[in-house]
């Protein structure tokens, strides 16, 4: 009889470890690796790890009408904390921090004489389509494919915004937007800012689908 009890408790506990965690909220001290389904989304969080951002990865879900999330994290921080994205993909956080890291860092030293120690997203994923296109399609936002980056914050406390600094007054702020938008343009497929359209006039957006295009 005490072989059988222990037999069960001991299946018990084994059925407690498998699967999803339930009621988890994401927690900003850390990753929490929910064990990616494909191969190329478990080398993307190894390397997200590897650059020091700071995740969750996302259960994958259909939304319907065409949205999805699928192979996401919820990013808290890509080098430096970033506000705003619950989900994204991997493969597009990733680009992400490396931009920050590479390019935005030094943009930053070279135009503002400081360093980013913040940057505040307007989000990844929204499902919706294009805005400002009448045709329907869905927007790369509808699959988290895409981030709107709407200010950066120096360590000496000054806030550079795209709205309020695009045409600023101040040559060295319009001079590190219009450099950190160049060097987005060199590591995601479509980049948009305030010259585009008036949709953009407060944020820079990022995305990795359709074809190259950067204004």
């Amino acid at each position: 009889m005490r072989l059988i009890i222990a037999l069960m408790l001991s299946a018990l506990a084994l059925s407690a470890c498998v699967g999803p965690p339930r009621d988890r909220r994401p927690s900003e001290s850390g990753p929490q690796i929910v064990q990616p389904a494909d191969k190329e989304t478990r080398q993307c969080v190894a390397e997200l790890s590897r650059l020091k951002a700071r995740y969750t990865l996302l259960p994958e879900q259909e939304m319907g009408g065409g949205c999805s999330i699928k192979g996401s994290v919820q990013l808290f921080a890509a080098d430096v904390p970033i506000t705003a994205i619950k989900a994204i993909r991997c493969p597009m956080a990733r680009t992400l921090a490396l931009w920050v890291r590479d390019d935005v860092q030094t943009a930053a030293r070279d135009h503002l004489g400081s360093r980013i120690v913040r940057i505040e997203s307007m989000g990844a994923y929204s499902c919706r389509t294009v805005i400002g296109n009448n045709s329907g399609k869905l927007s790369q936002h509808a699959t988290g494919n895409a981030v709107d980056i709407g200010a950066f914050v120096l360590a000496d406390g000054r806030r550079v915004s795209v709205k309020e600094g695009w045409n600023s007054s101040e040559g060295d702020q319009r001079r590190f937007l219009r450099a950190v938008r160049q060097s987005g343009c060199t590591r995601f497929t479509t980049v948009l800012s305030p010259d585009y359209n008036a949709a953009h006039h407060d944020h820079l957006h990022f995305d990795m689908g359709g074809k190259a295009f950067c204004r």
